[in-house]
């Protein structure tokens, strides 16, 4: 259950990196999404160390590739899921039979390992068709997904059930495919239901991830319309939550449209029930949106000034704390690349963040935040914080 962005965190998904990354490279990167390539050994120790800072405050940690490996142990089912993700369309009739075959013959956890981190050539073995004749061993059938890492973005929970991200780039919609996979299958999850992204017509062009929506309060959510959501996608989004009663206030964000500001979690994320870590200046540069049912059964808008206003509103409080830190514009910027608002709340008032924003700690520290640090030499690379590295999937309501 899932109704605050600060409640203790129970439960949460993540994803340690893998095969994905250690497929990166110069060539490749800019397709999938990524400014640099990653030492992968250092992230996943990294990785390690997060997970580490979760336990010992107690979370509950499950992993993608173990709730991927219980369901598709199941032979149906995994015959059932690569059929699905490996179409004769991908690379034509014959290609399309190799692969499956080679998919099949896989022990489960190789099988995850390359469902994630993807199939070449020359894992398949030599080809004569055209496709290929025209492709190298090293050049990729199915390719990998480097930014399951972020698993925020494929799924978001609120209250009992879990939105489905139809996400906006091709190259990570297997990502939003094998959540669906495990909250279908997995009997953790049984009779969970999906409130968006599970229908036909939930998908691109519209397209909704996670990274812009927030969870800012018991009836009320956060919707960033970015360059990753669009406004379609969002209007269709909080459309099902309205029909199926699970929020009735919704605050959209419309975010200037950049790399920086990919997502709303990017520039702002809540570290207790009341109070939000800004980037600064983003105040000025955000348009603010009331969104209610209407009468006709559509959403309504309205315009409204101010996002702190606006993030009051959709809690249900009389206002809102923001903390904004007094930086300098390249102090602001770098810190800014490097996730500093991107803040985990693991309790109210307590928050996980990268060791390496040093100013955005102490200023969050001297407001009275709890901090705990952890190493950030390789992940921040991928652009993604704290936050962006996990799928909460229960937290304790903000009451107890």
């Amino acid at each position: 259950m899932i109704r605050s962005e600060a409640g203790r965190l129970r439960t949460v998904i993540v994803h340690r990196p893998g095969l994905e990354l250690e497929r990166l490279t110069p060539s490749n990167k800019d397709e999938l999404l990524f400014d640099e390539l990653i030492w992968v050994e250092k992230a996943q120790d990294e990785h390690d160390a997060f997970v580490a800072t979760l336990t010992i405050a107690g979370v509950d940690v499950l992993y993608l590739t173990g709730l991927l490996e219980a369901v598709l142990t199941d032979g149906n089912i995994a015959e059932a899921f690569i059929s699905e993700q490996i179409g004769d369309d991908l690379c034509g009739r014959r290609l399309a039979g190799r692969v499956r075959g080679f998919l099949a013959d896989l022990d489960t956890d190789a099988l995850v390992d390359h469902l994630i981190g993807g199939v070449t050539f020359g894992d398949v073995g030599k080809a004569d068709g055209l496709v290929a004749a025209l492709h190298g061993p090293d050049d990729f059938v199915l390719a990998p997904i480097p930014n399951a890492v972020f698993m925020r973005d494929s799924s978001v929970w609120v209250g009992n059930g879990v939105i489905l991200s139809p996400m906006n780039r091709i190259v990570r919609r297997r990502e939003t495919a094998l959540l669906k996979l495990v909250y279908r299958h997995h009997p953790r999850f049984a009779g969970a239901p999906i409130w968006f992204g599970d229908r036909p017509g939930d998908h691109f062009p519209a397209s909704v991830e996670g990274g812009d929506i927030l969870v800012v309060g018991e009836r009320g959510l956060a919707v960033g319309i970015s360059e990753r959501t669009s406004p379609s996608g969002a209007g269709a989004m909080i459309a099902r939550l309205f029909e199926e009663d699970v929020v009735d206030r919704v605050v959209a964000v419309e975010l200037p449209q950049g790399r920086a500001t990919m997502h709303l979690d990017t520039v702002v994320t809540m570290v207790d029930g009341e109070t939000v870590v800004i980037y600064p200046r983003i105040l000025a540069r955000v348009r603010c949106f009331r969104v209610t049912p209407g009468p006709d059964g559509y959403p309504k808008a309205r315009e409204v000034a101010g996002l702190a206003d606006g993030l009051a509103w959709a809690a249900g409080i009389s206002g809102m704390r923001v903390i904004e830190p007094t930086l300098r514009k390249a102090e602001a910027d770098r810190e800014q690349w490097n996730d500093a608002n991107n803040t985990l709340a693991i309790a109210p008032g307590e928050v996980v963040a990268y060791e390496r924003n040093v100013v955005t700690n102490r200023i969050l520290e001297d407001a009275g935040v709890t901090v705990h640090r952890i190493p950030s030499y390789e992940l921040p690379r991928g652009r993604g914080g704290p936050r962006c590295m996990t799928c909460p999937v229960d937290r304790e309501p903000m009451s107890e």
